[in-house]
């Protein structure tokens, strides 16, 4: 039966290259297409955030490339990746690209589709779920409820410098988004928080830190933004990680469903009342 729900999808053509996202983590999360190129190519060239678990669908024979591709450690420059793929698929190899989340989301993707672009090779573009929402969800927080928000920011915690982006509007986010989703922001989580602060957000406002998101390591921290920085460093959580600020957050303690399994006792939904009256 599985086999036929591949028969209909495209091949990975030799010479060609497909830039594919992984998901947050668990490798149940990959698309049936990502897992089909996965199974075609002879090579795969995949970020350092992409699960070990969803590299054991690869063949036997392909060639696995590690690419890097992770805050603060050390990487290969983007440009010599997005050539290395040119090269193979110019070998005639059958080329996957294998990123964390979703390729056009914070991953770069964008950039290595115009090099291939420039260079004339073919390519698919294979989206994945992105650590932003599938990450959360596993973390049991919605990105939107309608009882606390109807808008979401996703945003990057440091700009192609390692720094925090000037170019981000802190006061207009900080004020208009409700609740917001930070990827790449732990490192600098002091300024962040001072910045969103700054522009009116409650110190007491909640916040939370999933960490190796959709993975049997996920951690979760839950605290407030004005002391966000002092908990990071106490709890001595490293990234990766996604951060969530906003009352979603508070919906953890009634939808953390893996921690269920597991035996928490979940709560009652913290915006309504036993009648089921919004008290938020």
């Amino acid at each position: 039966m599985i086999e036929n729900a591949f028969s209909h999808l495209p091949v990975l053509d030799p010479g060609s290259v497909w830039l594919v996202g992984a998901g947050p983590g668990d490798p149940g999360l990959l698309t049936l297409l990502a897992a089909k190129g996965m199974a075609e190519a002879d090579a795969i060239v995949h970020d350092a955030l992409v699960n070990e678990e969803c590299l054991k669908l690869a063949r036997p024979d392909a060639v696995l490339e590690y690419a890097g591709k992770r805050g603060g450690k050390p990487s290969a420059k983007q440009r010599d990746i997005s050539l290395r793929l040119v090269e193979l698929a110019r070998a005639g190899k059958r080329v996957l690209r294998l990123k964390g989340g979703d390729p056009f989301v914070f991953g770069r993707g964008g950039e290595e589709a115009l090099t291939l672009v420039e260079h004339n090779i073919p390519f698919r573009i294979v989206p994945g779920i992105t650590a932003g929402i599938g990450g959360l969800a596993y973390a049991g927080i919605p990105v939107t409820h309608r009882d606390v928000n109807h808008a979401v920011t996703f945003l990057t915690g440091h700009d192609s410098s390692g720094i925090v982006p000037d170019a981000v509007n802190w006061e207009a986010i900080g004020r208009g988004s409700p609740v917001i989703v930070m990827y790449m922001a732990m490192k600098h989580i002091a300024q962040i928080s001072a910045n969103l602060i700054a522009a009116g957000r409650k110190p007491s406002e909640p916040v939370a830190f999933v960490c190796n998101a959709a993975t049997r390591g996920q951690q979760v921290l839950e605290t407030t933004l004005g002391e966000a920085p002092a908990a990071v460093a106490a709890s001595g959580l490293e990234p990766p990680a996604v951060v969530v600020v906003g009352e979603v957050v508070r919906l953890r303690s009634s939808l953390d469903w893996l921690g269920a399994l597991a035996g928490r006792r979940l709560e009652p939904d913290p915006f309504r009342d036993t009648e089921g009256r919004v008290t938020a």
